[in-house]
């Protein structure tokens, strides 16, 4: 571009450029650590150790013992989790809980409790309390969007029923919804911007939302209005480089977690099919212990070992399905939020450019040019501020949540173990006892 008219504004201030490679990796540890050559996880999360090795350590450093193998359940009792957000002092605390279902002539639906306490002077009360359903939560996010777009928002649980759930009014779909829902509004409240929205007030005191889900565009401000109608004519030549990363990181996270949530389907749904061939195979040793006298009692523990097996696959089953699924979810989600946020920032910019451009080439010096133009330009700079804050918050965020998802899965798997290993181990006393036949 030609040199620009007197009175053009400075060039977009940027915090350097950063390649794909220097991007966070979602395990690391903290977002200032220096990274690799490659995306890998963070040293304190893969550490490979022999099994023998007498000093083994936790990921904090606590030593572990390895002399008993019982000692080895209750990982997350033993870890601790760096899981404060920053010394931050809370203020506002919200949560989703009592789950109802009301049969009405047209519908049936579920309704969720939403119980706040604050000591914000925004509220007029210090606690309040409403019941919800899943489309005013809807209503909330969409006008976070509209009211707050240079703003990652916290995805919802998806609307429709999850694959392999038949009924979305049983007791785990619902469950599952709530603790989904309670998340979502969780990351709100811990959000230094989006907690003081006033959209998000009236979700959580008004007792008649439909009033207000009836004003429509009314309440957006000025900045929601302003990107909101920026029209698809301006092109972007090309994003800013730490951008451009944070496209391609999004692109390849969001990947690797749709992999692993395929392949944890199948396992889940594999683990089920073996879960009923285990129910019909321990009771053939019970009815054949029946026929064969002197073997019942040896017969009769491996029936009851079996179904010791068979409850704490089920118990496994379930955890993965209620508590390691749904994270993986939730963050594919949270990742096309953030790209959503992305591509706006990118029509904000492409306008700016298309207007700093057609001022050079006009060679125009009026002030009201320039001043539209700065205006515009403040808007790039306001995504890019916020794009970046929430992008480094979300990583936070995600070290946290993949760090607990992850030794909790160990935990739990370590427990399934365990139990098989002892459901095992109570019938080899049965066996020595008896003589051997010659």
């Amino acid at each position: 571009m030609s040199g620009s008219a007197a009175g053009a504004p400075k060039p977009l201030p940027s915090s350097g450029p950063k390649s794909l490679r220097e991007m966070p990796h979602p395990l690391a540890t903290s977002s200032s650590e220096e990274m690799g050559p490659a995306l890998t996880p963070s040293p304190d999360l893969i550490q490979p150790r022999s099994i023998g090795d007498k000093d083994l350590s936790l990921p904090n450093g606590t030593p572990v013992d390895t002399s008993s193998p019982a000692s080895s359940s209750s990982l997350l009792n033993r870890l601790q989790l760096d899981d404060d957000l920053d010394g931050e002092t809370r203020d506002l605390f919200v949560t989703v809980d009592d789950p109802k279902k009301h049969v009405c002539t047209m519908e049936t639906y579920i309704t969720y409790r939403v119980t706040t306490k604050t000591t914000r002077a925004e509220f007029d009360l210090p606690e309040y309390s409403v019941r919800r359903r899943y489309q005013d939560f809807d209503w909330l996010r969409n006008k976070l969007e509209e009211s707050q777009p240079t703003h990652l928002i916290p995805p919802l649980p998806e609307k429709f029923v999850m694959k392999g759930v038949v009924d979305r009014f049983s007791e785990e779909f619902v469950e599952t919804r709530r603790k989904a829902l309670d998340k979502f509004l969780k990351r709100i409240t811990d959000h230094p911007v989006l907690s003081f929205n006033e959209h998000f007030n009236v979700f959580l005191t008004a007792k008649d939302l439909n009033a207000y889900k009836k004003q429509g565009m009314a309440l957006l401000s000025k900045m929601g209005e302003s990107v909101k109608y920026v029209t698809g004519g301006y092109k972007l030549r090309s994003r800013p480089l730490e951008f451009a990363a944070i496209g391609e990181y999004l692109d390849t996270f969001s990947l690797k977690l749709g992999t692993i949530d395929r392949i944890a389907q199948r396992i889940i749904k594999e683990q089920l099919e073996y879960l009923v061939e285990l129910r019909e195979y321990g009771p053939v040793y019970s009815t054949w212990g029946g026929l064969e006298v002197e073997l019942s009692e040896p017969l009769e523990g491996v029936s009851a070992c079996v179904g010791n097996c068979c409850t704490a696959l089920e118990e496994l089953s379930e955890d993965m399905t209620e508590d390691f699924l749904p994270v993986l979810r939730e963050y594919i989600l949270y990742s096309e939020a953030m790209k959503n946020v992305l591509k706006k920032r990118d029509q904000v910019q492409a306008e700016y450019e298309a207007k700093l451009e057609a001022v050079a080439l006009k060679k125009e010096d009026r002030p009201k040019v320039p001043t539209d133009i700065e205006k515009c330009q403040d808007r790039v700079e306001c995504f890019n501020a916020d794009l970046k804050a929430d992008m480094e918050r979300w990583q936070n965020n995600k070290r946290q949540d993949f760090r607990q998802l992850l030794m909790g899965m160990a935990d739990k798997n370590i427990q399934y173990y365990e139990k098989c290993l002892t459901a095992w181990e109570s019938i080899i006393p049965l066996l020595q006892d008896k003589p051997e036949t010659k």
